[in-house]
């Protein structure tokens, strides 16, 4: 397992700042790096790593360390701020303390507060004569404290599991070695929807401590064991999966998410700007643009049309992925997976924003935002559904109220692709509204207010038509 201590700063932690926190165990803990030199390991006994220290990352998106962290210290700096983390092994009793003397001496120096606070000191950290500790294996990844042949398994006590830098790295060794990913937390952590979309889905998992049944995952309810080096379903006598009581229990609330879904696709232009389509969408919803955007949390980077543009060319042909925020007091988040095709270059995204009790999700601008990102934007579809569910945009281990489709849109391509006629007369009590010139047409087709469930059976029915010839 590791706990993380993180350092928040108003300045750039330089090169001598960072050694006088390695001395923070003394002369006798070795220096190594890892991630071509982008992590630094305090290291005991046999070249054991006790704490990994990741390259500071300036943040200039505002909120970005409360979202993630929660209540931060008084004296916190305000965006722009450098966030330097620091995971400490638990494998060795003072590792914690390592990493606390690190974030405190960084502090100290260079202002700022430590997260969690009370971890913060500046005292020297000797280790006990008694430690042993063996070398890490050449193979091991770092941050995963159990790796088997099937699966990674990463312990973590954080409150929010975000989808971090080290944490994305660690996912993308597991699907080239083909190995499953699974995250330990307690029963109070919640995920950020980034990290939950990567976890969705086998054979990752989220697996939630329980003191009922052991553990279960908080994604799907199932109750877990360990066996045969991976968490695996329990079943019943009768064979079905067991679920968690601890899962089902009641999560109402007054709370709701709106979540658009769309895909678009271009040409492959050399004048070709991505974003667009998602920064129309965050506008017409939230009345302004993404704050902020970057490849993993903390989002850090300035939302930049053309640099997240840059970014996904110099990438191709590989795929993108990237994340988009928006400011604190209207809670947003998207995804945008950018891939280049036989056909084009396509953008796949998922745009959420929160609303508490008191506030009303606009639905009224769907169909605006349809015809604008038909005609505008390459649309391919779109699907804009609603729930009940937090309006921090953050996941429980519980169970939640399915997402209940409200309005879904074929882009002109996709209208020529399956015929004007026959797309315009679904076999439902349904009239899609058209979007676009009559040359060019996409079609809207409204579904409900996202209060009656039986919205799927219409999209199912719909959908089933649209893909008969």
């Amino acid at each position: 397992m590791t706990n993380d201590v993180i350092a928040l700063t108003p300045k750039m932690p330089d090169l001598w700042t960072v050694v006088a926190g390695l001395h923070a165990g003394g002369p006798d803990l070795g220096v190594a790096t890892t991630a071509d030199g982008a992590v630094i390991q305090l290291c005991g006994p046999g070249g054991r790593p006790l704490v990994s220290i990741e390259a500071p990352i300036l943040v200039h998106t505002p909120g970005e360390a409360e979202r993630l962290l929660g209540t931060v210290a008084a004296g916190a700096p305000t965006a722009p701020l450098w966030w330097t983390e620091a995971r400490a092994s638990t494998a060795v009793p003072e590792a914690e303390r390592l990493a606390g003397s690190f974030a405190g001496r960084l502090t100290t120096v260079l202002g700022g507060v430590t997260w969690p606070p009370e971890a913060a000191h500046t005292a020297v950290v000797p280790l006990s004569p008694d430690v042993t500790a063996l070398p890490a294996d050449a193979d091991a990844l770092p941050a995963v404290d159990v790796l088997t042949g099937s699966t990674a398994v990463v312990l973590s006590e954080r409150p929010l599991v975000a989808m971090t830098a080290w944490l994305s790295d660690i996912l993308s060794v597991c699907t080239e070695t083909d190995r499953a990913l699974h995250i330990v937390t307690p029963p109070h952590a919640r995920l950020t929807l980034a990290t939950r979309t990567a976890l969705t889905g086998a054979p990752n998992r989220w697996v939630v401590q329980d003191k009922e049944c052991g553990y279960y995952d908080g994604l799907s309810g199932a109750v877990l064991r360990w066996q045969d080096g991976t968490f695996a379903p329990v079943c019943t006598d009768a064979g079905a999966t067991a679920v968690a009581s601890s899962f089902a229990r009641d999560a109402e609330t007054d709370e709701r998410q709106l979540i658009l879904s769309f895909s678009t696709r271009h040409a492959p232009d050399e004048q070709l700007v991505l974003g667009r389509a998602l920064e129309a969408a965050w506008q017409t919803l939230t009345g302004c643009s993404p704050v902020g955007w970057s490849t993993a949390e903390p989002i850090n980077l300035p939302w930049s049309t053309r640099q997240l543009t840059d970014f996904a060319r110099h990438r191709a042909p590989k795929p993108t992925w990237l994340l988009a925020i928006g400011s604190p007091d209207r809670p947003a988040i998207a995804t945008m997976r950018v891939t280049r095709t036989k056909d084009g270059v396509e953008e796949e995204v998922t745009l959420v924003t929160g609303y508490g009790p008191d506030e009303e999700p606009p639905l009224h601008v769907v169909q605006p935002l349809a015809e604008t990102l038909a005609t505008r934007h390459g649309l391919s579809s779109m699907i804009a559904s609603l729930r009940a569910a937090r309006r921090d945009l953050t996941v429980p281990p519980r169970l939640e109220t399915p997402p209940i489709p409200i309005a879904f849109t074929l882009g002109p391509d996709s209208v020529s692709d399956i015929g004007l006629g026959h797309a315009r007369r679904p076999p439902l009590n349904l009239r899609p509204v058209q979007l676009g010139p009559d040359s060019r047409p996409g079609l809207h087709y409204p579904l409900g207010n996202g209060t009656d469930a039986e919205s799927w059976t219409v999209l199912q029915e719909l959908t089933r038509h649209l893909r008969t010839p």
